[in-house]
């Protein structure tokens, strides 16, 4: 009759034990998706992303695993972005518009000189640069629909049916100001969506319960030029911004407001003392 050791072998015949077995498999599970995930998603796009059914590859990349290898050759990072909130509280009866609140200073905060960075110290920087992306590929006329105030209910729809509205090409807009197609239309509106849910987060955790709605920028200004690096005096550009209009506040299902506001808050009030 075998016995079990504490290393999880049965003795007499030397075999792991059933959990030992059943534990080791679904490491093996675990890792061999894991891999395969990371190199769908730091790879170029291509169809055999499409094994991975949905939203499941980014939705288990982001926020955790995400990688950007930006940072070399080619085309290395050059520039900074930054992600500025305002809101509209209601006090009294009455709409009081307050001043801007950079999210990125606050964030920023959190990393430098620190030996072990949160994760929630880059945030609102790849909130901005995901906007920025997806408001340069719209035409002329179209960014200057977005910069409008969209406070009604079914806002987001009446915005894009306001970007829809006109002549598209649907090859994305060019310099000579065409609109974009419905593909751009559709990634700009994605990307609005999270910068407007993102911006009611920070206004909440500054301004509490009495914001009505909001307000962002995303600016984003570039390192010196490689030419003029060594230029006495040289200065960096100045930053491209880019503003939405006025927008009703947004939140996520399943969002912890009270957890965002409790870190984002104790922050701010650090650097803003």
């Amino acid at each position: 009759m075998s016995t079990e050791d504490t290393t999880g072998r049965e003795q007499g015949d030397g075999r792991p034990r059933v959990w030992v077995r059943l534990v080791a498999f679904g490491a093996v599970v675990v890792t061999a998706w894991h891999i395969f995930a990371s190199f769908l998603w730091i790879g170029p796009p291509t169809p055999l992303r499409e094994v991975v059914p949905g939203n499941a590859l980014t939705s288990y990349m982001i926020p955790f695993f995400g990688q950007s290898w930006s940072v070399f050759a080619p085309e290395p990072i050059n520039g900074d972005y930054h992600f500025n909130v305002r809101a509209i509280l209601e006090e009294d009866g009455e709409e009081i518009e307050t001043g801007w609140v950079s999210a990125t200073d606050v964030e920023l905060s959190m990393i430098r000189y620190n030996l072990f960075p949160p994760r929630a110290g880059i945030q609102s920087s790849e909130v901005a640069s995901t906007y920025k992306s997806a408001y340069d590929a719209l035409g002329r006329d179209q960014q200057g629909i977005v910069a409008e105030v969209y406070r009604s209910e079914g806002w987001e729809d009446e915005l894009r049916e306001a970007l829809l509205g006109g002549p598209t090409n649907g090859d994305g807009a060019d310099l000579l100001g065409e609109e974009a197609g419905e593909a751009e239309v559709d990634r700009y509106l994605e990307a609005d969506h999270l910068s407007t849910a993102y911006a009611t987060q920070v206004a909440g955790a500054v301004w509490g319960d009495a914001v009505r709605s909001v307000q962002y920028r995303v600016s984003r200004q570039n390192i010196v030029p490689f030419a003029d690096r060594n230029t006495p005096g040289a200065q960096r550009p100045e930053p491209m911004m880019t503003e939405s209009g006025w927008r009703a506040r947004l939140t996520e299902p399943g969002q912890n407001d009270e957890n965002f506001a409790r870190v984002f808050r104790a922050q701010y009030e650090r650097i803003t003392r």
